[in-house]
C-alpha cells in the first residue's frame, strides 16, 4: 500500500505567498527572492497549520465568518512578517 503524500499541503501556503507578492510593492527595498521567502516563512509560522488535500474540500466547510477571519489572520501575519524581517535586516546591517 502506498500513500499519496504529495497531495497534502498547508492551506495557508498559497494565500500567504499571494499576500507576500502583493505586499512586496510596498516593501520594494525587500523584494529579493531570499527576503520574500523569509517573510513567507515568518508569516506561515504565525498561522495555525491547516493541512488539506483538495482546496475545494476546505473551502466547502468554511463559514463566511471563518473565511473572513482567515483572510484577516493572513493579512496580519504577512504585515508582521515584513516588519520583522525588515527589523532583523536592519539589526544585521549595524553589526
Amino acid at each position: 500500500m502506498s500513500a499519496d503524500f504529495e497531495t497534502i499541503f498547508n492551506h495557508h501556503e498559497r494565500s500567504v505567498f499571494e499576500a507576500v507578492k502583493a505586499a512586496s510593492a510596498r516593501f520594494s527595498h525587500m523584494a529579493t527572492p531570499e527576503l520574500l521567502a523569509d517573510v513567507a516563512c515568518v508569516a506561515l509560522n504565525r498561522l495555525p497549520p491547516r493541512y488539506i488535500r483538495h482546496e475545494v474540500d476546505f473551502a466547502f466547510y468554511l463559514t463566511d465568518k471563518e473565511r473572513g477571519d482567515n483572510e484577516r489572520a493572513i493579512s496580519d501575519a504577512v504585515s508582521f512578517a515584513f516588519e520583522f524581517v525588515q527589523a532583523r535586516r536592519a539589526m544585521r546591517a549595524r553589526v
